[in-house]
């Protein structure tokens, strides 16, 4: 099975005439996005297209973080959105006029532990912007 995240947007338009029959256009968008889990290829033992497909996963997901680390930080001169394809289709979702919510997912199991807790560190970035 392939692994890949996923993006749904809704955009919205209104127009409507204003003074001087100037018209005026308000849009908004909505994006939910489900990002596919990182994998440890320690764990999963991954191989073949499988470890390609997880190799550009955990890529795209770095990505976030530093596009994300960079929004945060507020200092920084250049935001790397063009580093991934995720990063350019969230660009406006991310930065600018926007709100961003966070939904992270965790496991309970023992097993799990280090993908819990990477998971939670990378919301927790989230949660301070």
């Amino acid at each position: 099975t392939s692994r890949s995240h996923a993006i749904f947007s809704i955009t919205v338009e209104r127009s409507e005439l204003g003074e001087g029959d100037v018209q005026h256009v308000r849009m908004g968008k909505l994006q939910l996005v489900d990002l596919a889990g990182s994998e440890r290829q320690s764990k999963t033992q991954a191989s073949g297209q499988r470890l390609k497909e997880a190799t550009k996963i955990n890529l795209s997901l770095s990505v976030l973080g530093n596009v994300i680390s960079a929004l945060v930080d507020g200092k920084s001169t250049h935001i790397p959105y063009r580093n991934s394809k995720l990063t350019r289709l969230l660009q406006d979702s991310l930065g600018g006029n926007s709100k961003t919510v966070m939904c992270a997912t965790i496991s309970p199991a023992d097993s799990n532990y280090m993908e819990t807790d990477i998971t939670l560190r990378y919301a927790s970035v989230l949660r301070i912007s």
